[in-house]
């Protein structure tokens, strides 16, 4: 019996339950409490298995976009058009169907606030992804916490405070607003990912404090990486706890179903649990993930599900719980855990589930692992894959090689070489539309501010030969406000840049001077791998007619005054018919 049903039973509201989903970014299972991590304290999170279920096998994908994108479809990543996690290959295909979609089509209302990182420009913006309001970023990474600048429905804005807790403040706003209908929240939070950024409260927690478990790989951990990780984890554990409190204030925590997992592996070599492989790894300590579903009075509480399980799986085990149908279009890949919920001895099969990332496949059975370089481990005993037992069961070996060989046949990963899609300009749904840096190509001089595209910005522009463009695709005709993001110091001032893309063009004087210093090394616990950032200022371009169809959007310099033109964060076209 479901908790519907239950509801109808016994006269209590039939109101559809709530469905609050929180994903942590670059969170490693080992990374709580609850896990056997003595280093940390998650009570919050703890809370949601102990008064609810835990699986004790759950899998996601070995990086962020891939991940998120089997969350809100059910369907394995590589059916959805992501094989990257920039540049275009984080974008899930518009042609799928969204768990937000068939929630909103049903009645709900729904928001996302934070990570999106399943594509920027609509109709792959979540707001045409089935959500009524989104705060965040929808790109890869950021690069600052504190009051950074975001976006709301595509439009640009500057956030309020440390980005975890302004994302959280959103979504109890949300969720007060909205406590007499049905709805949905998605928070994908941004941390741990680096930058390793935390407020002084919770990195102090740290700072001298002698850890006492260690990533069985010592020699490569950066003991003061992990205890920032672990002080980020703090920090969503104590917004968790907002979150949960807010729904027993509001007396709906008997009417909402709460769901946390994580996205991957954790982003450093730290302890987890003595599982091979960290973020980006096809092997356990890679894929495995916290999942804790609580529904009171459904759910028993603390129920352990030892039954394998995948982040497919998210989809249809919603549905199922609130007797929704699925789009039938496009096939399912997950399985609707309900039954493992909900019943005491459930008739389940094994199945194999698969990971993939980069090149590299491993499959999972309930009981084995078959990596990718084809060894066999026997996860029921070797949790660290340490001893390969694939001459022993060679049969099972052939099977789980084919099994292998037939899914990626099937499911036909995509590559940057065979991505034919080009960037969507001009959704006549939608209002905003953005082209950062990270979508385009720098030509002659200029350069990306960091090897990591997604949180760059272009610089480097010296000449009338340098020039900066777009592969997009106006999806109809309009006209539209162009405003640009950029900076450029006092002596530069005085250059005119040109925007065209056909016989389309408008060009301007860049006459207001914007020299910030790059931000965000002030607040980083750890030096950074990705770029640094500025406040970068806007500035109106002009109004730019464009026909639908493809083609080359370029910036360029008509006329550089001293020896540089600006540097350049992003481009955003305002709709005005």
């Amino acid at each position: 019996m479901n908790k519907t049903e239950k509801n109808t039973k016994t006269d209590r509201s039939t109101k559809p339950p709530n469905i609050i989903l929180i994903v942590a970014d670059d969170q490693g299972w080992g990374d709580l409490s609850s896990s056997g991590n003595t280093n940390l304290e998650t009570p919050n999170i703890d809370a949601i298995g102990k008064y609810g279920a835990s699986f004790e096998n759950f899998y996601v994908q070995p990086v962020c976009s891939p991940t998120r994108a089997e969350i809100l479809t059910g369907r394995y990543f590589p059916r959805t058009g992501v094989y990257s996690t920039s540049s275009g290959g984080e974008r899930m295909d518009f042609g799928e169907t969204t768990l937000a979609e068939i929630l909103k089509k049903s009645g709900y209302k729904t928001a996302a606030y934070g990570k999106w990182h399943n594509g920027m420009q609509p109709p792959y913006h979540p707001n045409s992804q089935g959500f009524d309001d989104f705060y965040g970023f929808a790109s890869g990474h950021w690069g600052n916490y504190f009051s950074p600048m975001l976006e709301h429905n595509g439009e640009i804005v500057k956030g309020t405070g440390f980005l975890v807790d302004d994302l959280t403040d959103h979504g109890l706003n949300f969720i007060e607003t909205n406590k007499q209908d049905p709805f949905f929240l998605y928070l994908p939070y941004n941390t741990p990912h680096s930058p390793m950024q935390v407020p002084d409260e919770y990195w102090n927690r740290f700072t001298k404090k002698e850890l006492s478990l260690y990533s069985d790989d010592k020699t490569n951990e950066d003991i003061d990486f992990t205890k920032a990780a672990l002080a980020m984890v703090e920090n969503i554990d104590y917004n968790v706890g907002r979150i949960t409190a807010k729904l027993r204030k509001l007396y709906l925590d008997d009417d909402t179903i709460v769901i946390y997992l994580t996205d991957n592996g954790p982003n450093s070599f730290r302890w987890n649990g003595g599982m091979r492989g960290k973020k980006g790894s096809t092997d356990e300590g890679g894929v495995r993930s916290p999942l804790y579903i609580q529904w009171t009075d459904a759910i028993h509480p603390g129920k352990k599900v030892p039954q394998l399980a995948s982040a497919i799986d998210i989809l249809p085990t919603i549905t199922s719980m609130l007797n929704i149908s699925t789009d039938k279009t496009k096939p399912i890949d997950g399985k609707d855990l309900s039954p493992l919920l909900f019943k005491d001895t459930p008739s389940w099969e094994d199945r194999p589930i698969f990971n993939h990332w980069n090149g590299h496949t491993s499959v999972r059975t309930q009981d084995y692992r078959l990596d990718n370089e084809n060894r066999l481990y026997d996860i029921r005993k070797d949790r660290g894959q340490t001893n390969d037992i694939s001459k022993r069961l060679p049969k099972l070996v052939d099977s789980l090689i084919k099994a292998k060989e037939n899914w990626l046949t099937e499911v036909n990963p995509s590559t940057s070489e065979t991505d034919d899609r080009p960037f969507t300009l001009g959704h006549p749904d939608f209002q905003f539309t953005q082209l950062p840096a990270r979508d385009a190509i720098a030509h002659g001089n200029i350069k990306r501010s960091n090897k990591y595209p997604n949180d760059t910005f272009l610089t480097n522009w010296k000449s009338k030969k340098d020039s900066i463009t777009w592969d997009i695709e106006v999806l109809a005709d309009g006209q539209f406000e162009v405003q640009l993001f950029y900076t450029s110091p006092e002596k530069h001032i005085g250059s005119i840049i040109e925007l065209g893309m056909g016989n389309s063009k408008i060009a301007t004087k860049i006459s207001v001077a914007h020299d910030p210093h790059l931000s965000g090394a002030e607040n980083d616990r750890i030096p950074r791998m990705e770029s640094y950032t500025k406040d970068f200022k806007p500035m109106k371009l002009g109004t730019m007619i464009l026909k639908k169809g493809k083609g080359t959007l370029t910036l360029k310099a008509l006329e550089v005054t001293g020896d540089k033109v600006a540097d350049v964060r992003l481009l955003l076209f305002k709709r005005i018919n």
